[in-house]
């Protein structure tokens, strides 16, 4: 244990002692308690303050997963149903449009979807949404019909049009964004409030909300953009709506890198953390499982470089997604076993979780654009160092 700490804390410093990551935290967890756990940098490049595990960040798309495993409780009452039109808890995705073109003055060409969008569409990103990242007719779309982005927390920003028939492939989304609507139309209320009282709560992990509370933002790093000539800056101004209409299930968390942990390790141990019991392992079997067929986790070809690089986890390995995450069919050239699962969130924060071997690794900076050059090959190298020196 000692040579895998002592060759991850290397990596991580030469990182930070090159210039190339501001800060960077990292912990390595197995099924009874933590392996490795480093932080070195600062919070914002410049300033004094140290990056560490307890360090704010904004996770960004490491939210779905916590938003899927609060929808995967309400699917064991029996109060959601995977497969059960979506528009039976939330009529207005009915009205929801597949967009086929547009028109020579720009407008939008539509028509009906052919089957109805479910929750299981919603949580595989095979519903048929986009995000304008990495969609360029997302964008227009919602140009065209003046809707709002994403980021403004407005509910009518969840109103853009599909790009395919639900269910015909994978391809990421804002699906678990219209899911969290689903849990907040059952519960009566915010998705903040419900994952505090039956996942954050129980699971101890105090420091992941959407709002962030003043003790918090004492510990908060800033997410940086890297400029076209590798400089990075900090965008000091840069969060997530803190009073908004519709919390975003899809990537509107601030946790920190020991809390998240948390999380990975109550995956691994099948429901159960910190002493709690908060989904059934048959429920995270579930969820671990292949849930999209044939149908395989595609590159993410970028239309916005400033948010994001073209990006795909091992180019050439297979990649399916279960409920909601990305399985490796095949052992990654990291070590990481077939079966594994992972994603990641748009400010270079990244997660994996070997149920076969039984540990599980997270890692956080804050840079923009997604798949970083020098962040994403740093958690790659981090990984690696991990299984080689845990064997």
């Amino acid at each position: 244990m000692s040579e895998m700490n002592a060759k991850v804390d290397g990596l991580l410093a030469k990182a930070v002692a090159t210039g190339h990551i501001p800060g960077v935290a990292a912990m390595v967890v197995n099924r009874q308690g933590v392996l490795y756990e480093g932080g070195f940098g600062k919070r914002v490049i410049g300033q004094d303050a140290e990056m560490g595990i307890d360090t704010v960040v904004w996770i960004a798309s490491m939210t779905k997963a916590v938003t899927a495993a609060a929808v995967m409780q309400l699917v064991e009452q029996g109060r959601l149903e995977l497969d059960a039109p979506a528009s039976d808890v939330v009529p207005a995705i009915a009205n929801i449009p597949v967009l086929i073109g547009f028109d020579a003055q720009g407008q939008p060409l539509t028509r009906a979807p052919k089957r109805a969008i479910t929750l299981r569409h919603l949580l595989t990103h095979t519903a048929g949404f986009g995000y304008d990242t990495w969609n360029a007719e997302v964008g227009r779309y919602a140009t065209a019909m003046g809707l709002p982005s994403m980021q403004s927390g407005q509910e009518r920003a969840l109103q853009t049009a599909l790009l395919f028939d639900p269910g015909e492939r994978w391809n990421y989304s804002i699906g678990i964004d219209h899911a969290a609507k689903m849990l907040q139309v059952v519960t009566g209320m915010r998705l903040g409030d419900y994952l505090q009282e039956h996942l954050l709560g129980p699971l101890g992990m105090k420091d992941t909300a959407f709002k962030i509370r003043p003790d918090m933002r004492s510990r908060m790093a800033k997410v940086h953009q890297r400029g076209d000539a590798g400089v990075l800056s900090p965008l000091m101004e840069m969060e997530i709506l803190q009073d908004p209409q519709i919390e975003l299930g899809g990537g509107g968390l601030y946790s920190t890198v020991a809390d998240y942990a948390k999380f990975v390790q109550m995956i691994l141990n099948r429901g159960r953390g910190n002493g709690q019991q908060v989904l059934k392992p048959e429920t995270v079997d579930l969820m671990s499982r292949n849930a999209i067929g044939e149908s395989v986790v595609t590159e993410l070809k970028s239309v916005l470089p400033a948010r994001s690089r073209n990006a795909e986890f091992f180019p050439g390995l297979r990649k399916n997604w279960g409920l909601s995450f990305q399985i490796n069919q095949d052992q990654a050239p990291t070590g990481r076993s077939a079966g594994s699962l992972s994603w990641a969130g748009l400010s270079n924060c990244y997660y994996w979780i070997d149920p076969t071997r039984g540990f599980a690794g997270v890692y956080a900076t804050q840079i923009l654009p997604f798949a970083d050059v020098h962040s994403l090959p740093l958690f790659l190298d981090f990984e690696t160092a991990v299984y080689q020196n845990l064997e």
